[in-house]
């Protein structure tokens, strides 16, 4: 084997020029994947993060029987929700950890009635981590203190035709099924560039929301963010540990369509980076084929001296093979510098910010990782396409008649 070795290695480079084209092509392909992988864990920071921070958190908390109750906002209190808030926050991921109420409710004023989430907050223990808070377009944010206040979205200012100061009234349902009503003045106004969003969500300080709902001193949910994604099994798994008869969820479940959206992007990439990496494919099997059509005499010698048609055709899948191996490990250290430098300088964004929805959470420049996250799964791909091109030119070479051959001018 180590001969074969030796002669594949030495025959690829006889045509240096050729060769190197198709191990640079492949190169190009496995590197721009790379650097893909690496922007979409920057993207993700940036984009589905952030969105996490608006809908509630990395992981939400709630107590037994939460999703069995009528309707997705159910008032439903949680047991022991101060306990569960303290042990998360001494668990090292975990950026910060509080308490709040998720119900259903309207708000009315002469526009018209729109349906909303009502949201009790702990202010002072959500500002450090809330998109919300950073981004106040009038008035402020909330505080624990605050009564009879409430902080609504642009969209929803916007649509009901109301500024600063103005007064909407709330209704919704309390602990009890009682009809709760109440008209707060407007504190503040959110943009995060989200109008359905915006129209959909309203927060009021859990105090507020207590007495309003009437669960003075409780909550439905503890809402904890994580320092990055990809972190929640582990926390959740501490988490189950310490309150084992709650429910805990994580981000992905509570909000499919931000992780259905993250995996169709993954997925179609890794179609449009097979189909390159095919095309770097096609550059071997012509390598190779006209490398058989230019050696035919030599393939007829070496017939004649008694090598058997099959080790013919593995010195040509050899050569196919480390044609794809030089690719590969060309493309990595490409790929790990490209990815190298935009992980330093960063890729500014925020001209594109306003073309979608989504975008419009990025908040500065996307740093790119080093893109080895799915590394083996593309090296494997490389190799793969390596050697299924050199499997027709290596039948072809070994098909070889060696007398016919060796008439071959």
């Amino acid at each position: 084997m180590r001969l074969y070795l030796r002669l594949a290695w030495r025959n690829i480079w006889r045509h240096k020029r050729r060769t190197l084209i198709v191990v640079l092509s492949i190169a190009l392909s496995l590197s721009m994947m790379m650097m893909y992988d690496g922007l979409v864990v920057g993207f993700q920071d940036a984009i589905y993060a952030n969105a996490v921070k608006i809908l509630g958190g990395n992981i939400q908390v709630h107590a037994e029987g939460y999703k069995l109750k009528t309707g997705s906002k159910s008032l439903l209190p949680l047991p022991d929700d101060q306990k569960i808030v303290e042990a998360s926050r001494n668990i090292p991921e975990v950026l910060a950890a509080s308490r709040r109420i998720n119900t259903g409710g309207m708000v009315t004023n002469r526009k018209g009635a729109f349906s909303v989430t009502v949201t009790g907050i702990e202010p002072e223990q959500e500002q450090k981590v809330s998109l919300i808070a950073a981004n106040i377009k009038t008035g402020r944010f909330l505080t624990s203190t605050d009564q009879d206040v409430v902080l609504i979205g642009q969209g929803l200012a916007d649509a009901m035709d109301v500024k600063l100061g103005d007064r909407i009234t709330i209704a919704g349902s309390g602990l009890h099924n009682q009809t709760t009503k109440r008209t707060m003045s407007i504190i503040g106004i959110y943009d995060v560039g989200l109008p359905e969003i915006e129209k959909k969500t309203i927060y009021v300080s859990i105090d507020e929301a207590g007495y309003l709902f009437g669960l003075d001193g409780q909550s439905t949910e503890v809402s904890i963010s994580l320092q990055k994604l990809g972190q929640e099994p582990g926390v959740m798994k501490k988490l189950q540990a310490l309150a084992p008869s709650a429910e805990i969820d994580s981000w992905e479940n509570n909000f499919p369509e931000l992780s259905y959206a993250l995996e169709r992007k993954n997925g179609v990439m890794t179609v449009f980076g097979i189909i390159i990496l095919t095309i770097a494919g096609i550059g071997i099997l012509n390598l190779l084929l006209m490398a058989v059509f230019e050696r035919t005499r030599e393939i007829g010698i070496m017939g004649a001296l008694g090598i058997k048609p099959r080790q013919i055709a593995l010195m040509f899948i050899l050569e196919g093979t480390m044609m794809g191996l030089v690719g590969l490990a060309a493309g990595i250290v490409m790929g790990l510098i490209f990815n190298g430098i935009l992980g330093q300088v960063g890729l500014d964004y925020s001209q594109f910010a306003n073309m979608t929805d989504y975008t419009a959470l990025i908040t500065g420049r996307v740093y790119s990782t080093l893109g080895l996250e799915n590394i083996w799964m593309r090296s494997l791909t490389v190799l793969i396409i390596a050697i299924l091109s050199s499997l027709y030119p290596a039948r072809e070479a070994s098909l070889k008649e060696p007398a016919i051959a060796l008439h071959t001018v």
